[in-house]
């Protein structure tokens, strides 16, 4: 896949307009399943694609600093040379220092050299960052709409969950007839009534049985406490 498909379709797939696209739609949900499917699919082509044109414009910037960097080493080179002939020339030596003054030109001419194909990259990579640029833009896009899509997905199965829930409720509450008195609510309703009664009679029943205990339990203090001055008077008399 060329840069230029990858741009174009990364692009087309960024501004759908999805509420658009579910109108049309006979079952959104299918649809929107679907879709999410495509997208994933696409997404997953366009970030291989996006990554080797990422790469191939590194590869160029790399390319680019070493001959702005070798450019720089020549032109370090050509100015050793010529001090160094001119050094030589000011001995006397002048074959010598003609020798170094050429090899001066010949680091020269490979630091011009260098700084030419420097400056003809800088074109390309400028261009390759514009469209790298433009192609992670476009996949964040994608991203978001891919996210955007799922939440439209989750929102209709939840919606359509909720409805198919009401429906059973309200079929349910059909069947019961509230008011009517012989229905099965009114007869368990009666029931438990009775039980509720039935309770508390027992309660009632239980506490009446033990106010006797106790009352025969003071009467029983009564009679040893009337036994006990008995036998107190017997022994003062």
């Amino acid at each position: 896949m060329t840069k230029q498909t990858v741009l174009g379709r990364v692009t087309q797939l960024a501004k759908a307009n999805i509420n658009a696209l579910l109108d049309q739609a006979e079952d959104p949900q299918k649809m929107l399943d679907q879709l999410i499917r495509d997208y994933t699919a696409n997404i997953s082509e366009a970030e291989q694609a996006v990554a080797a044109t990422i790469g191939n414009l590194r590869l160029m910037e790399q390319d680019h600093q070493e001959d702005v960097d070798a450019a720089k080493e020549w032109g370090g080179k050509a100015l050793a040379a010529s001090r160094k002939a001119d050094e030589l020339r000011a001995a006397g030596a002048g074959a010598e220092a003609d020798k170094f003054d050429n090899l001066a030109k010949v680091a020269l001419g490979r630091q011009l050299q260098s700084e030419k194909e420097a400056k003809t990259a800088e074109p390309t990579i400028a261009s390759q960052t514009e469209v790298v640029d433009k192609l992670k833009s476009g996949l964040d896009q994608m991203k978001t709409k891919l996210t955007e899509l799922k939440s439209k997905r989750d929102e209709l199965v939840a919606r359509a969950r909720s409805a198919q829930a009401q429906n059973r409720m309200m079929d349910s509450v059909k069947t019961i007839d509230v008011l009517d008195p012989t229905s099965e609510l009114s007869r368990f309703e009666d029931k438990v009534r009775r039980e509720e009664a039935k309770a508390l009679g027992k309660q009632e029943l239980a506490a009446s049985s033990l106010d006797a205990q106790f009352e025969q339990l003071d009467s029983l203090g009564d009679s040893a406490e009337v036994e006990a001055r008995l036998a107190a008077l017997k022994t003062a008399s």
